[in-house]
């Protein structure tokens, strides 16, 4: 039996290499989401306060995952994944820049901001896979967990101060510098790779990978229980239940009419609520478990679902903090069940199809958003989205419940009987022998004395117990 060995999250901050890359990763999401904050409301300046058009740019810059998610964890596990990240990084900094450009300059418009968010995605599609598979190349297995969830924490913490400094940055200066500010900040992670040290005695051998298909990881991820549930799980929790980049903005600008201050405290508030999940699981010290996947998602999706009900900016802001704590849950367990369980050669394309799972359906989830929203109102969404999650979550649980029961380990094996009681207690014709391996009896027709002849010695359930 395999003994789990719990360690200090902060062990994994001692790796050098690692701590590089986080502070790298740190500045350069906050950037990332202040132009995310920023984008979403362009967008609706531009169109008049369009639900369907956020929904489309939203569905536009995850689409790419859907098209070339697969291929993003294939180039993963082929190539080195730091000469990947720094051509990847280098992309997503020039799209920002360009942005940036086109609204300083007033010649953003609709079309525009399509193009640059399906170049974004791209991007992104190739980025992701090679991004947290690298986190396994710099730590020990031994600390996964733990820079699992610090990596997530750190994204928590640039999802709360990202937004609300791009409410400020837009009220005090307009959209333009945002995305000029993101483009900057792209220097910090390129810094973090280029310094990552190769001679290190911490630095991980990257072994040579055989040959590269995604059909490997597919049929890896079916076989395998502990991989399967989250990324079912995430599937419909990604594409219905995880659309607050939209819903956000939509309950902001439509419902509560509010600004572009109020609208980064909401973000912020999701963020943080987000951040305090990462770091108390991060500091639990037990590892992940499906149970606790299947059990935050049920809250998560009640939440939601409650969220949607709320009257008043106030109350709305209060369980939004709560919301996004459930939600990072969710997804951090689901990420780090992956990467403890999936095969070290197969890590790039196993998570490749779960960010294809988790982002590859905002085309569909978000622009279905747009529509409701449109249609029903921005509630409406939040109710939605909490309801398809519960659902999920409470028939997947059902599910591998009774693939458990079903199993052969679970069932009841007969109790031994003594020696000499099961000896008398047989009839004349049988005789009763004890399996050395399940210690089951077990009755054997023929004489007792000749019985043993031409019978082995285990039972057929004893020999499958070897």
């Amino acid at each position: 039996m395999s003994t789990v060995v719990r360690l200090p999250v902060t062990h994994a901050l001692a790796v050098p290499n690692f701590r590089r890359y986080l502070l790298g990763q740190l500045v350069s999401n906050i950037g990332t989401w202040m132009q995310r904050a920023a984008q979403d409301l362009l967008v609706l300046h531009t169109t008049g306060n369009s639900g369907s058009a956020v929904g489309i740019v939203t569905a536009l810059q995850f689409l790419p995952q859907t098209l070339l998610g697969l291929t993003g964890g294939v180039l993963a596990d082929r190539y080195p994944k730091r000469r990947t990240l720094l051509l990847t990084q280098s992309a997503m900094a020039a799209q920002s820049l360009l942005l940036g450009l086109l609204t300083v300059t007033g010649a953003v418009n609709l079309p525009s901001l399509y193009a640059l968010a399906f170049a974004l995605g791209t991007a992104t599609a190739v980025d992701s896979p090679a991004r947290n598979a690298y986190i396994c190349e710099l730590v020990s297995h031994e600390h996964t967990a733990g820079a699992v969830s610090l990596n997530a924490a750190q994204f928590n913490v640039a999802r709360a101060v990202g937004p609300a400094l791009a409410g400020l940055t837009v009220a005090a200066f307009g959209t333009g510098p945002v995305f000029l500010l993101n483009a900057a900040s792209y220097l910090a992670v390129l810094y973090g790779l280029v310094t990552i040290r190769t001679d290190t005695p911490d630095a991980p051998v990257r072994a040579r990978p055989g040959p590269t298909r995604a059909r490997e990881a597919l049929r890896h991820i079916a076989t395998t229980p502990e991989l399967l549930l989250p990324i079912s799980l995430i599937a419909f929790v990604g594409t219905f239940g995880l659309n607050f980049q939209v819903t956000v903005s939509l309950v902001a600008v439509t419902v509560f009419h509010t600004g572009a201050a109020a609208f980064g405290c909401l973000s912020a508030a999701y963020a943080l609520g987000g951040l305090l999940g990462a770091i108390y699981w991060a500091h639990h010290g037990k590892p992940p478990t499906a149970r606790r996947l299947i059990s935050t998602t049920i809250g998560f999706g009640a939440l939601e679902a409650a969220q949607g009900l709320l009257p008043g900016y106030g109350s709305f802001l209060v369980l939004l903090f709560v919301t996004g704590c459930a939600a990072v849950t969710v997804t951090t367990t689901a990420n780090a069940l992956i990467q403890l369980h999936a095969d070290p050669r197969l890590r790039g394309r196993v998570l490749s199809v779960y960010f294809l799972v988790l982002l590859g359906g905002t085309p569909v989830g978000a622009p279905l958003v747009g529509l409701v929203s449109d249609a029903l109102g921005a509630r409406f969404t939040l109710v939605l989205g909490g309801v398809v999650s519960l659902i999920t979550a409470l028939v997947l649980s059902v599910t591998a419940r009774g693939q458990r029961d079903r199993s052969p380990g679970r069932r009841r094996r007969p109790a031994p009987a003594a020696k000499g009681a099961a000896a008398c207690a047989a009839p004349e014709h049988l005789t009763l022998t004890t399996c050395r391996s399940c210690r089951g009896v077990q009755a054997r027709p023929g004489r007792p004395r000749g019985a043993l002849r031409g019978w082995p010695s285990r039972c057929r359930r004893g020999r499958g117990a070897d």
